[in-house]
């Protein structure tokens, strides 16, 4: 009798043992995320790696058992690369996509209006045509804008700038979102009486000739969040340092690469803004459509010491345009 009521008793323990195994394996959830990237350069590396960094934030702090597999692909500045590269991570049938940067925001949208989609580096979802509104998209697609304080990047050039010579701005004109900020700086120019010297380049094979265009032209050169820009840091950066000419630009990153100061965005974090937002998609199941469009939470004063001294300024002498 004591045998059979024993054996009763590990039974049952057995099956409320496998019963909780069963319930845990459950719990577990895996997730597939598709990344496209137009092009690798600081900028948006910091955002892709800011992105699984809060994603992995957010899945931590609320005790998931969670698997994250990313597929990521780069289009390398391609744009029949980008078509490509948006259909294969769309019929891979992604639990979620992530956009970097306005044209793969763009592609990935004309290939699916169901899976859900955001985005981050894009600077206006609406003029791009992603949302409706940012207050309520009304799409598959979310996500960060990285508009910069345009204004004040320009206030903070001015005052580094020796002489009365305009103020020279680079830009690609192909990428909407460097048109966009441009647009801001000839308003901002106009409302405080600046002159400004405005040029563009389509190809990194332009930047050295339209650089020397600018030479004894311009008294400082301010570069927007131009994908075109931020790959050619280097080059800009060793012809500014020779010509001594102050160069602000519209990220972080880019001023790290090459740039005097800015006054703006770090995309790491804004990256980890855009991953916290993929949490409530995968784990709260919440759509796109109802999720408004965010800016970055915070705006730093970035000073590249070496590249400031090269031109002989005081770090001293750069202090927050606000």
């Amino acid at each position: 009798m004591k045998k059979i009521v024993l054996s009763s008793i590990v039974l049952g323990l057995g099956l409320l043992l496998a019963g909780c195994s069963t319930q845990a394996s459950s719990s577990h959830q895996s997730y597939s995320v598709g990344i496209l990237q137009i092009v690798q350069h600081g900028s948006l590396d910091e955002a892709r790696q800011g992105f699984k960094a809060g994603l992995k934030q957010e899945l931590k702090a609320h005790g998931k058992s969670t698997t994250v597999k990313y597929h990521y692909l780069n289009a390398q500045g391609d744009q029949s690369n980008l078509n490509t590269m948006s259909q294969q991570l769309v019929q891979q049938k992604n639990d979620l996509l992530l956009g970097i940067a306005t044209p793969v925001a763009q592609a990935l949208a004309k290939k699916t209006t169901t899976t859900p989609t955001l985005v981050t580096a894009v600077t206006d979802l609406k003029a791009a045509s992603l949302v409706k509104s940012d207050s309520k998209p009304g799409t598959n697609v979310s996500g960060t804008s990285d508009l910069t304080p345009v204004g004040l990047q320009l206030k903070l050039l001015k005052s580094l700038s020796k002489g009365n010579k305009p103020l020279g701005i680079m830009y690609n004109s192909s990428e909407e979102n460097s048109v966009l900020q441009v647009k801001l700086a000839k308003q901002y120019a106009k409302q405080h009486h600046l002159t400004l010297k405005v040029v563009s380049a389509t190809s990194t094979n332009d930047i050295a000739s339209v650089l020397a265009g600018l030479e004894g032209k311009i008294s400082g050169l301010y570069l927007p969040t131009d994908n075109l820009m931020a790959s050619a840091m280097k080059t800009i950066g060793q012809k500014a340092k020779a010509a001594k000419l102050p160069v602000v630009t519209g990220s972080i990153e880019m001023a790290e690469d090459g740039g005097t100061a800015t006054y703006g965005l770090n995309y790491y974090d804004l990256g980890k803004q855009t991953g916290k937002m993929a949490y409530q998609v995968l784990v709260n199941h919440k759509k796109p459509q109802t999720m408004p469009v965010e800016t970055a939470q915070k705006l730093h004063l970035y000073i590249n010491q070496a590249n400031t001294q090269a031109i002989g300024l005081k770090t001293s002498q750069v202090k927050s345009p606000k």
